[in-house]
């Protein structure tokens, strides 16, 4: 039997092992959901122990699927959802406070007290973010803050911090055992504490949020040997040989390596990468600037996303909390079922405005309702939020980068909706284009790990895999898809100044 590539993904609802062959097939897949703790309005966690537990599990059964053992495995890369936070002692192994979610917003007094005066914007040039409640730094000063004993287990130097793949490659590589503490550039550029430049911690940010330097993972490439998998695992003595944040590994996937190429995920919430090379673009329209990736010894790649909160995430709670569907494919069949959307448009803000707006104090509007909209009318609306909200990110890509978008590469779990991604390119005025394999997320974590253990030779022989499925079309006239993006906009003013000071 030949070698393959695992890739663990750990996303933010579910925990997947997929394996993949030397053309970037899947040859199985293991995942398993996990819990979504919501406690109150605005605070979402996950229980890092359930992670790690499923992530384990997940190995064994695509394992078992594939009917492989380690011996055939070369390589284990890891993918994440990046900005969750967790907090874990490092002698016990166990978490001090269930991991705090990208999604979050509990933290948004901390943002406030830390923007002061000098406003939001404090550290952009340095990290390439906002102060947002969306990236770990806050959270982990939350629980510093807010669990008992915590800060002064942190400062004694026993409590140690890490967004999900530090805490799946710690574990793997034997926990309190001399487990491996590190994190790659990706993750570590969506914490507010990296410089962007020397790709080091920032110890006067780290000073200003009260976390001690020592809880954090070493920084390094997002495609190296870190470290072995322990003794007890299915795939022991395995290299784990790749890291990068989800949304940096669908790119990595999509093999748009490039200055100029991008990618768009459709998954909990989208986000559009746009590779700007060895250049770092800060943005002026509302973007994030990230690290793409950086593979070993080689110059780091940098890149502009426009991150968009709440997308698939809306089809769940149309499904979950209002019962309007029963499983997620059937918001299609409803919105087929109508000519338009009947003049209903659905602003899904529910934790506030990400990319380009950033405007926390914005929530979930549901306008230009009338007795004549039906089910069918709103779920047209939601799936129309999803392309509305690219159309925003996209407009600022253009304006930032001065370079036109010329087609638009897609994957996640939405993809598979054509209603979607018609009126995607409609809106959008450019042809939008699925590959054959539309699990791009785990597979750029596969290609940074078999880079990285000589599996794949080059960044050529990775693009040689990438085959197109399906495209898509613009074909709504132009007057059509200017009227309904005016209209777009009319509703998300109205979604704007909802938050008061006593209104949570």
């Amino acid at each position: 039997m030949g070698e393959y590539i695992l890739a663990i993904d750990q996303g933010t609802t579910s925990s997947r092992a997929i394996i993949f062959d030397k053309t970037g097939t899947i040859v199985s897949v293991g995942q398993k959901e996990h819990e979504q703790i919501l406690p109150r309005a605005g605070w979402v966690e996950h229980d890092p122990a359930e992670i790690w537990h499923n992530v384990q599990e997940v190995i064994g059964l695509a394992l078992s699927r594939a009917d492989l053992t380690r011996h055939q495995i070369k390589a284990i890369g890891i993918t994440n959802q990046r900005e969750t936070a967790v907090v874990w002692d490092k002698t016990t192994g166990k978490a001090v406070y269930n991991a705090i979610v990208w999604q979050d917003t509990r933290t948004q007094d901390i943002v406030n007290r830390i923007a002061g005066d000098e406003g939001v914007d404090r550290y952009k040039e340095i990290v390439g973010l906002p102060l947002a409640t969306y990236f770990s730094g806050t959270k982990i000063a939350w629980i510093l803050e807010n669990v008992d004993g915590a800060r002064e287990r942190a400062e004694a130097g026993d409590l140690i911090f890490g967004t999900t793949d530090t805490w799946v490659l710690w574990n793997l590589t034997g926990g309190v055992d001399g487990g491996v503490h590190v994190t790659d550039v990706t993750n570590a550029s969506r914490t507010l504490f990296m410089d962007l430049e020397t790709l080091e911690w920032r110890e006067d940010i780290l000073a200003e949020f009260g976390v001690p330097l020592s809880m954090l993972p070493e920084i390094r490439s997002s495609s190296e040997v870190y470290g072995y998998a322990e003794d007890s695992s299915l795939l022991r003595e395995t290299p784990i040989a790749g890291i990068l944040g989800d949304q940096q590994a669908a790119t990595f996937g999509q093999a748009a390596f490039y200055a100029g190429e991008s990618k768009n995920t459709y998954g909990t919430g989208n986000f559009l990468i746009f590779q700007t090379g060895e250049e770092k673009v800060v943005s002026k329209n509302g973007l994030l600037t990230t690290v793409g990736y950086k593979l070993g010894d080689a110059p780091v790649q940098y890149a502009l996303e426009g991150s968009i909160a709440v997308t698939g995430s809306l089809i769940q709670w149309l499904r979950d909390q209002l019962g309007l569907i029963n499983e997620a494919p059937e918001v299609e069949v409803l919105a087929k079922g109508v000519d338009d959307n009947g003049g209903v448009y659905i602003v899904p803000a529910f934790s506030g405005l990400y990319a380009p707006y950033w405007r926390p104090d914005a929530r979930g509007a549901i306008v230009g309702l009338t007795r004549y909209a039906n089910k069918g009318h709103i779920a047209r609306a939601a799936l129309e939020a999803v392309a509305f909200q690219t159309r925003d990110v996209l407009d600022a890509v253009n304006a930032d980068a001065g370079v036109t978008l010329t087609e638009l590469r897609v994957d996640g779990g939405m993809v598979a909706n054509d209603t979607l991604m018609q009126f995607q390119a409609d809106i959008l005025g450019v042809p939008v284009v699925r590959p054959v394999v539309a699990e791009t997320t785990a597979l750029g974590a596969a290609y940074a790990a078999g880079l990285a253990t000589g599996y794949w030779a080059d960044l050529d022989e990775v693009s040689e895999n990438w085959q197109e499925d399906s495209r898509w079309e613009p074909s709504m006239p132009a007057e059509e898809s200017e009227r309904t993006l005016r209209l777009w906009r009319k509703a998300i003013e109205k979604s704007m100044d909802w938050v008061d000071d006593d209104v949570k």
